[in-house]
């Protein structure tokens, strides 16, 4: 549900132009970094929420989950303050052409100022699914979808008395979708929920609580950070080929996000079920559940990668996509997808580590596998082998197998275990 926001934007922007496109995917590779701090905080909410509710202390949890909201907000006010004022120096450091600027810098201005309900979602979703009440993360994206659904035809092509806002209306459009649901989140905070219950003495700072959100967030931020700092610079190289191969990238990626958040599902269940049950003192049955996770989630994305590698052609036709723009969406489906199997092993042991409160080990394997393994291959194979787009592509594949292998290995080695938060 959360990639559905993806979706829907890229399917509606695709009809406008393909310096529309270039703007949602440049914009989008600089989103990413609210993203690694959302996750970031996320990871620590989920895994002391987690281990309290194991260890059968609600008022515990409910204090860490405001804590960790107080912190989310203070680092929102800082981006969107940045966002808001330096939308169009984001998106010309990011290699757009001054076409691309004039017509999309607005799309970068919402998306950053309003950062705010980006970070919220994931962080109090990640509060629920910590306390075991994924149903409620659910339905809050259900809503917020529900109505960017509604809002984005109306105002990137407008309606009656509305006028037609274009690629900067899709950002509109997400804001208010992602805001709506921050209050439905808020509200069964304060007023519904029956796992996590914030009350009125819960609202002071509490800052030894902080100190210790943020020493495990730090760790998860650190991961996202690194890999999402990595994906400007592939964003970056591929951008070195033009606006179409810009286009073409970032439409094979939101068909990627949306086919691995079902992942990103089982993933975190492997979190949540590390974090309750090492608090349960339970540590063999937490491994347990981290292999039966990773083997669901195998089978789900060896499937999808059969279908992707099929009917790539007929996915990216969806995207009213043709000429160069689709050859390079299709190479790239093609070439990130055989990888697949394999990071249904990384991602589920990845996620597995932040849940026990080690975040520090996927962050030491992200940094090795990105930064020095994966930037310099996919510029090697790119520009001094002169593949294109494509050798940029499969760089990432080639990682993929390079981080699974790695995250098995520690993983094996136990000491997620003994780690204390």
């Amino acid at each position: 549900m959360e990639s559905l926001f993806a979706i829907v934007d890229i399917f509606f922007v695709s009809k406008v132009s393909v310096n529309a496109i270039a703007t949602i995917g440049l914009t989008e590779s600089v989103i990413f970094l609210v993203f690694a701090i959302a996750i970031g905080l996320s990871m620590a909410a989920t895994a002391m929420v987690a281990r309290r509710t194991g260890e059968h202390k609600p008022e515990e949890a409910s204090e860490a989950a405001w804590q960790a909201i107080i912190i989310a907000a203070a680092f929102s006010m800082l981006i969107s303050i940045a966002g808001f004022f330096f939308a169009k120096d984001v998106l010309q450091l990011m290699g757009a052409s001054d076409a691309v600027v004039a017509e999309g810098y607005g799309y970068t201005k919402w998306m950053l100022g309003g950062n705010i309900t980006i970070m919220m979602l994931f962080l109090i979703n990640a509060i629920f699914r910590g306390a075991g009440d994924a149903s409620l993360a659910m339905r809050t994206l259900w809503f917020a979808n529900g109505i960017n659904i509604i809002l984005d035809p109306i105002l990137i092509f407008g309606l009656g008395p509305i006028p037609a806002f274009g690629v900067e209306g899709a950002a509109i459009a997400t804001t208010i979708g992602r805001g709506s649901a921050v209050l439905y989140q808020l509200y069964n905070l304060f007023y519904k929920s029956n796992l996590i219950q914030i009350k009125r003495y819960h609202l002071k700072p509490n800052f030894p609580v902080m100190l210790k959100i943020i020493k495990v967030s730090m760790g998860g931020m650190g991961q996202y950070l690194i890999g999402t700092a990595s994906w400007l610079f592939m964003v970056r190289i591929i951008s070195l080929f033009g606006s179409e191969a810009i286009a073409g990238y970032t439409i094979s990626m939101r068909v990627i996000m949306f086919s691995i958040l079902p992942s990103w599902g089982l993933s975190n269940a492997a979190a949540t079920l590390v974090g309750q049950n090492l608090g349960a003192s339970q540590p063999d049955r937490a491994e347990k559940s981290v292999w039966t996770c990773a083997r669901y989630n195998m089978f789900f994305l060896l499937f999808v990668s059969i279908l992707f590698f099929v009917f790539a052609e007929n996915i990216v036709g969806l995207f009213n996509a043709d000429g160069k723009v689709a050859e390079y969406a299709i190479q790239s489906l093609h070439y990130i997808t055989v990888g697949y199997i394999f990071f249904a092993y990384g991602m589920t042991i990845s996620q597995a580590f932040n849940g026990a409160g080690d975040t520090r080990t996927p962050t030491i394997i992200n940094f090795f596998a990105y930064w020095l393994f994966q930037l310099p291959l996919a510029y090697f194979l790119a520009v001094k082998l002169e593949m294109g787009p494509s050798g940029a592509f499969l760089s990432v594949a080639i990682t993929i197998f390079f981080i699974a292998s790695a995250f098995v290995i520690a993983f094996r080695r136990g000491r997620w275990k003994t780690v204390k938060i």
